[in-house]
């Protein structure tokens, strides 16, 4: 309420001069009728002049209120002069300091929470590491129940490769600052892929068929192409059809990873890299985490490698385009 009559004050003044003003000058005019347009001239440019003073005093309140893109300087309402401008400039200025505060804590918070994440990953990849060492040494010593042995280790692999991904996925939210772009032979890293994962050939009975001609050399992060390549991979052995191969190509500066297996439904190509999303088969299989290929396309995105996935016919290929990456010979 006081706020109100603080900024009405100019109007309360106004009607208290006209209160007083006009029936003096009635009674100076004497015959108001003769007089009627000049009284009502005076009277206009009173009011006037003080929409004029209103508006030029309050234009920083209505140019910020009609603006329609936001910014954070939006926050501010520099040298506010009317009354209403101040205060409006005040409660900016407190939503503005609990808007920050808020910020601030739910950055401490998800750094609070990337730190526990990781920190716990690492802690189980620890007795992890143990319990394969373990199955090595007890399946090179005993001959007997090694089918058991076998299926604990690749369950123990399943679990490593869950936490890897966890891993990979707390990383990615500073990946543009852990980049270092450098000359790589693509051949050489495609075969350490595949060697990572020759024990999961091995099982599923796939067999990998490298096709690169030359060894052509890309710019690109060392780190996080392995860490795509191997992603790749393993989708293409783990949805490959048993005693098939898949076909690992290069050419014109397009790498592709081609394997057969069931086709991926048209409708769900484009989902499949959304977070979380498993698609039909990775619902019925139960083994899918819906987090690798969200993970190789956030990557390729931030190397900007461009990539294409196409399944049709019972074969799936992921192409990725190293045109803009590939060292050009002289």
């Amino acid at each position: 309420m006081k706020l109100f009559f603080r900024d009405h004050a100019s109007v309360i003044i106004l009607y208290a001069i006209s209160f007083l003003f006009l029936p003096w000058l009635i009674q100076i005019l004497d015959d108001l009728s003769s007089h009627y347009f000049y009284f009502i001239f005076l009277v206009s440019f009173f009011f006037t002049i003080w929409l004029i003073g209103r508006y030029f005093r309050r234009r920083k309140l209505y140019a910020h209120l009609q603006n329609n893109t936001f910014t954070h300087n939006d926050l501010h309402l520099f040298e506010p002069q009317a009354l209403i401008e101040q205060a409006y400039s005040s409660k900016l200025r407190q939503m503005q300091h609990l808007y920050l505060t808020q910020q601030q804590q739910l950055e401490e918070q998800g750094n609070e929470r990337q730190l526990v994440l990781s920190h716990f990953a690492h802690q189980m990849k620890t007795p992890l590491s143990v319990i394969q060492l373990i199955i090595q040494s007890t399946h090179n010593a005993a001959t007997s129940n090694q089918s058991e042995w076998q299926n604990i280790k690749n369950e123990c692999d399943k679990l490593t490769f869950t936490l890897n991904q966890l891993l990979t996925y707390e990383r990615t939210s500073h990946l543009a600052a852990d980049l270092k772009i450098e000359a790589l032979p693509l051949k050489e890293l495609v075969q350490e892929v595949i060697n990572d994962l020759k024990d999961y050939f091995i099982a599923k009975e796939i067999f990998p068929k490298v096709i690169l001609k030359d060894n052509p050399i890309i710019y690109s992060d060392r780190k996080w192409l392995k860490i795509t390549l191997y992603q790749i991979l393993n989708n293409a052995i783990k949805y490959g059809d048993s005693e098939s191969s898949i076909q690992i190509m290069y050419d014109d500066a397009i790498l592709q990873i081609k394997n057969k297996g069931e086709t991926i439904p048209e409708s769900e190509i484009s989902r499949v890299f959304d977070l979380f999303y498993t698609g039909t088969k990775g619902r019925i299989g139960g083994e899918a985490t819906g987090i690798g290929l969200y993970l190789v396309k956030k990557i390729l995105t931030s190397l900007e490698h461009p990539f294409t996935l196409l399944s049709q016919n019972h074969f799936t290929t992921f192409a990725i385009d190293f045109s803009k990456s590939v060292k050009r010979s002289t």
